[in-house]
């Protein structure tokens, strides 16, 4: 499956970017913690050249606690990046954590503006990432209230969202941002299974015969305790979607299996954390 998806609308997104960057002091960029490569667009790092940056690994209480460590520890060190992983649905420390890494990664401007008598001016962060990332969720978090619209679909934020935060920081919320083209297929894979791409613009039963090949090769006890699948180990995706659909009796007329409902299920059910906790990219590859 060869998926692209950059619609019209993300050029204007890009070009406005570029345009509120001299308004900012820092971006903080989320990335999406079960595909922390995919989930980072190229682009960003040359919209966003020398600006300090944030990485936050968001979505973290769905994803491999342990590869959660892995990824931050390799960021830290390897890519020299302020990073850290978070959970904007219901990790308390949000708010906190992002204000003391924004406020150590401008640590030295901080510095320079006290000199000049700058006490108290508002750090002015924006937050960047794909779509369905889940920065509108992240913003409600970090500021204590409802202030960003957020939704479950990629797309929702439009237009420039300031937010202000008490803790002396503004935040510019963002939409969505991909690139006009996946270099290679596991890209655009990843982020249709995350729903960072719309799902009418993919083969749903494709899609779902991909992600089961890819849990049963990393995580086969997840389909063995969600679906009853014993064995799963060398079946194609196709075939563990047909066992998937027949253990939850999902027949259609003559008997046959209704694979298109189950890819469905599957899908919601990995995007909504029910199967588990998953990451799928590892630093090795």
């Amino acid at each position: 499956m060869n998926i692209q998806w950059y619609p019209g609308h993300m050029t204007k997104t890009r070009r406005q970017i570029e345009a509120d960057l001299k308004h900012v002091d820092i971006v903080v960029e989320l990335a999406d913690a079960r595909i922390p490569i995919s989930s980072r667009n190229p682009d960003i790092n040359a919209i966003c050249g020398e600006k300090p940056r944030v990485l936050l690994l968001n979505r973290a209480d769905q994803a491999d606690p342990q590869m959660n460590r892995v990824w931050v520890e390799q960021l830290q060190q390897t890519q020299k990046l302020s990073a850290a992983a978070v959970d904007s649905r219901g990790g308390g420390n949000v708010g906190q954590l992002t204000v003391s890494l924004v406020r150590r990664a401008l640590a030295d401007q901080i510095a320079k503006w006290r000199e000049r008598g700058q006490v108290g001016r508002p750090i002015r962060a924006m937050v960047v990432g794909v779509p369905n990332v889940g920065k509108s969720t992240f913003i409600n978090k970090v500021a204590g209230r409802k202030s960003a619209k957020a939704g479950d679909r990629p797309g929702v934020t439009r237009g420039k969202q300031w937010v202000s935060v008490d803790a002396g920081l503004e935040l510019l919320d963002t939409p969505g941002i991909l690139w006009p083209k996946f270099e290679d297929e596991t890209t655009g894979l990843h982020l249709a299974f995350t729903g960072a791409v719309k799902d009418e613009v993919t083969d749903l039963e494709g899609l779902a015969c991909a992600l089961l090949e890819l849990l049963r090769d990393r995580y086969p006890g997840a389909l063995e305790e969600r679906y009853k699948l014993t064995e799963p180990a060398g079946q194609p995706g196709w075939e563990l979607l047909e066992r998937c659909a027949r253990k939850r009796g999902m027949l259609i007329s003559g008997g046959e299996v209704d694979t298109e409902r189950m890819a469905g299920v599957l899908l919601d059910e990995f995007r909504g954390g029910k199967l588990g906790r998953f990451t799928l990219e590892s630093p090795e590859g």
